[in-house]
């Protein structure tokens, strides 16, 4: 019994080492996920409300302010959100714990308020999240220490950072442009055309925005609504040997107008295909997500187009695809709606539709959500003034426009509002590195500690 008695302080040493230590190690890779997932909200926020298509008048007017200005800011609350769905040794991390910081390029995230990070933050902005959980529990060490509860007064913190790149007019910053290769890009290349601006343009030749800022906010390409039209004549078996609207595609201008895209090649197989969304390759990278097909920006070599089917019309794969990918009604639950409808309200909200897959998991319909299949990346084509002959001609990327389907109208046409646009140009620099994403703002983690 004695022997018993004197290992039994050694058995629950060991056990406290063992079992306490290991509790602390688990506590700080859970405040660390949580600060990971925080970092990347906020900059998801940040990325759908079209701060980086405005870097030049968002220190000035309220657009960053409606943001990310703030503790109480929409970003700041979603990261202050996640951490807190994310328990910590089994407890809520308290909200004066929880800190968001905002900066811009590599001098990192140092300010609780965005609206001061200067014009570099529209088109780099990085954020910064720390996390800290104190008072963690104990189980075995308490009775050396002869603690009256079982809390050791230790505590855990987590840092993440996460950054957004807008490529367009990057080369006019002293890093130099670094452009982007967005993966699960849609097959339809639209042309450089604005419909709702003086100019009607997109992207200029440079990567720089023709347009930036916000419409809701007194102008820009961004928050736009305008309809994306299928450039193959309807009820034409294809879109080349004379079925096209118009050659090189265009559009029509002011609100209200069109924009025409004409189909891409894919290459490989898409993946992730719904099951309503399965005639042929072009309806599957519709439908799904197209890995494989590359749209380098600024490149011709890799980016054909394919005009030996016409994709246009209320049965064309466009709308098919596009009705199944929305989950739109009539034939589907619901799609995903923009709060203002067609004249959304800035900064811009996605509430969840009666056919949207998280309603599986707790959502309801209406509630506000910040990833839907409803936003689509589009491919810019530098179509120019030269018409497109054979089956599979040539196009150089310019950049790319990520949109909000809003509706799938009568003609088998998508209504679309747009929530960034990113520009590379017509050339890159020789061997620059693409930065890879599925958005043209790509989202990335770049620290944890």
């Amino acid at each position: 019994m004695a022997l018993v008695a004197v290992s039994l302080v050694a058995i629950i040493a060991m056990a406290a080492l063992s079992i306490d230590i290991g509790t602390l190690y688990q506590a700080k890779a859970e405040a660390q996920r949580s600060a990971d997932a925080a970092a990347l909200t906020a900059a998801r926020v940040i990325s759908i409300s079209g701060i980086t298509g405005d870097p030049v008048n968002g220190a000035s007017d309220t657009s960053w302010a409606s943001i990310c200005g703030g503790t109480a800011s929409p970003a700041s609350l979603a990261a202050i959100n996640v951490v807190q769905q994310n328990l910590i040794a089994g407890a809520v991390a308290p909200t004066a714990n929880i800190n968001v910081y905002y900066g811009a390029g590599s001098a990192g995230a140092s300010s609780l308020d965005c609206t001061g990070a200067g014009t570099n933050f529209g088109v780099n902005p990085v954020i910064k999240v720390t996390v800290q959980s104190a008072n963690l529990p104990i189980f075995f060490a308490r009775i050396f220490s002869l603690f009256g509860n079982n809390y050791s007064g230790n505590s855990v913190s987590a840092t993440a950072s996460a950054e957004l790149y807008n490529p367009s007019g990057s080369g006019l910053l002293p890093s130099g442009m670094i452009p982007v290769q967005p993966r699960c890009v849609k097959p339809l290349i639209v042309a450089n055309y604005d419909p709702g601006n003086s100019g009607n343009l997109l992207v200029n030749s440079n990567g720089t925005i023709f347009n930036p800022g916000i419409k809701q906010l007194g102008g820009g390409v961004i928050g736009e609504t305008f309809t994306v039209r299928s450039d193959c004549v309807p009820g034409q078996p294809n879109c080349h040997n004379g079925n096209m609207r118009d050659n090189p595609p265009t559009g029509t201008p002011n609100p209200g107008g069109y924009v025409d895209y004409i189909p891409a090649s894919v290459s490989g197989n898409p993946g992730a295909v719904p099951a309503c969304s399965t005639a042929g390759a072009f309806q599957q990278a519709m439908g799904g997500c197209d890995q494989t097909t590359v749209y380098s920006c600024g490149v011709s070599l890799f980016t054909p187009a394919d005009l030996t089917i016409n994709p246009g019309g209320t049965t064309g794969d466009t709308a098919t695809a596009a009705q199944c990918l929305t989950h739109s009604a009539p034939t589907y639950s619901g799609a995903d709606t923009l709060a203002g409808g067609t004249t959304p309200t800035f900064p811009f909200q996605i509430q969840a539709g009666g056919g949207n897959p998280l309603l599986n998991v707790g959502v309801t319909a209406g509630d506000t959500i910040t990833s839907s299949s409803s936003i689509m990346t589009l491919p810019i084509g530098y179509f120019g003034s030269t018409q497109l002959s054979g089956t599979q001609p040539l196009v150089t990327i310019g950049g790319y426009l990520q949109v909000f389907v809003q509706s799938i109208d009568p003609n088998g046409d998508l209504v679309v509002t747009v929530l960034n646009v990113a520009g590379c140009g017509n050339t890159v620099p020789q061997g620059a590195t693409y930065i890879t994403g599925t958005s043209p703002v790509p989202v990335r983690l770049i620290t944890t500690q």
